[in-house]
This record gives structure tokens, sequence and C-alpha cells, in this order.
């Protein structure tokens, strides 16, 4: 079991609707990373940018982005995560994948779909808890509107880390650090968010801000907030996460709730 895990956060610009432009970016970016990782995390629809026009850009579970991330994941020795859309028996999912070195896939479809953006008119909300064991870290993955609703978040499963994918806006960021921040608090863990940066095809404006927060709510990263295209390293610590919970055992005090689905 890993007593630390060792992440890489690309906070980047996406092309709108162009899946092969992105792949390539990514690419490079990730064979730019010159220290060993455990796992590199990418954002929300990082293929596409936050499109409904699913028509044109949906890949399928065997599809170019699936075998992309598998090799890579395995050239590298590396994990990694990130979501992408998805059509599976004629249903569309905003998915969130987790592949590993050995090409395991793992998955998660957003459950609390963005309706401003009339985004549940399109995707189907997953319905699922999903919790990734990967070199003894339990992960919860969860992507973006997820961040507005903390009974779906709730730590009665006992993971380790939240992390959340994004295509945030500016004009909300400070919900976005805020939310991520209580997130941590709440559920005694370590909370990731990796936002993207730049404009979309609709002309929305994204500012980043990816950042994580440890058990207490404090910035793990130094620079923060960041605003720029950037790959940011940061290592988390188990005992970090042990001895806080042993010493505040506040998640032991939680109320016990089942989860009505819409």
């Amino acid at each position: 079991m890993n007593t630390s895990l060792k992440l890489a956060l690309i906070q980047s610009h996406l092309a709108w609707e162009n899946p092969i432009q992105n792949r390539a970016v990514f690419e490079q970016k990730i064979n730019s990373i010159d220290r060993e990782i455990d796992l590199i995390i990418l954002p929300e629809m990082f293929t596409t940018g936050f499109t409904m026009n699913v028509g044109e850009v949906a890949e399928t579970m065997d599809g170019n982005t699936i075998n992309w991330l598998k090799k890579l994941a395995k050239e590298k020795d590396v994990a990694i995560a990130g979501s992408i859309i998805i059509i599976e028996d004629r249903k569309y999912y905003n998915r969130f994948l987790f592949i590993t070195p050995d090409g395991v896939i793992q998955k998660y479809d957003k459950h609390q779909l963005f309706t401003l953006a009339k985004e549940e008119a399109v995707f189907t909300a997953g319905q699922e808890e999903v919790i990734i064991k990967f070199r003894g870290w339990k992960i919860k993955p969860q992507i973006c509107y997820d961040l507005r609703f903390p009974v779906w978040a709730r730590n009665t499963s006992g993971y380790d880390i939240l992390v959340y994918v994004a295509s945030w806006p500016k004009p909300r960021i400070h919900a976005w650090d805020t939310l991520l921040q209580a997130r941590a608090i709440e559920n005694m863990c370590y909370c990731i968010g990796v936002n993207r940066v730049g404009l979309d095809g609709k002309g929305y404006e994204y500012n980043g801000h990816s950042g994580i927060y440890n058990v207490l709510g404090d910035a793990v990263l130094e620079d923060n907030p960041i605003e720029k295209e950037v790959i940011v390293y940061a290592t988390l610590d188990k005992a970090h996460l042990k001895m806080t919970r042993e010493k505040l055992p506040f998640l032991h005090d939680a109320d016990l709730f089942k989860i009505i689905p819409k």
C-alpha cells in the first residue's frame, strides 16, 4: 500500500469539439512530465469542451480516446483520469474514466446534470456511487455540477480522496473555490478539483483555479489560485489523513441516510 500518492493535474485550454487536437495536446503535456507520478487528472470533457452536440463527438468504450488512454497509461506506468462523452445503448453519458497502467477501466457517470445548459435533455444521469481503489487509496470520482450537492458526495464509504473534474466558468469561480474546500472539511478527505482554462465554442470563459485541499480544508498547493495553462504537481500523505481522522473522529457522528434517485 502506498502511503503517498503523487499527482499531476493538467489545467489546459480545450479545442472546441476537436478530439484529435485535444488528444495531441494532452499527449504532449503528458510526455513533458519528468518525474514519477501515480495519477494524472484531466478536466471534464477533455476531448471536446462542454458541448451538448453529442452526435458529432460521442465515442464508444472501445473508441479512439479509450485506446489512447490505455496506451499512454501503460507506457507511463500511471493512471489517467478525466471525463469524455460516451454513447452506450443509444444513451449519452458524461463519463469519468479512470484508466490504470494494466488497462483496467473504471467509470463513473455524472449524476447531477447541469440544467442551466440543458445537459439533462441530452445526457443520462448516473445513479451509482463509485469508489476506485488504486495503490492503497480509495478515490471517489465526481464531475463538475456534482460539487453543488453535498449529499451525493457524503463520505459514508470511508474514501480517502474526492476528485472533481470540471468545466467551471469564471463568473462562478468563487463558488468552485469555496465548495471544494467545504467538501474536504465535511468529508474529512483530500478534495481535488481540476478545471479548464480559456474560451469555449460558445464564448464562455474558464479561469482554472484547480486545487487540492486536505482534511482540514487547507490548500495543498502553494500557488493558489492558478489561472493559466499549467501542470500542477502534488503529493498526498496517508499519514496526515489517518492522524487527523483519529484525532478528530467527526465522520463517526454523521447521520445515516439513503439517497432516493430522482
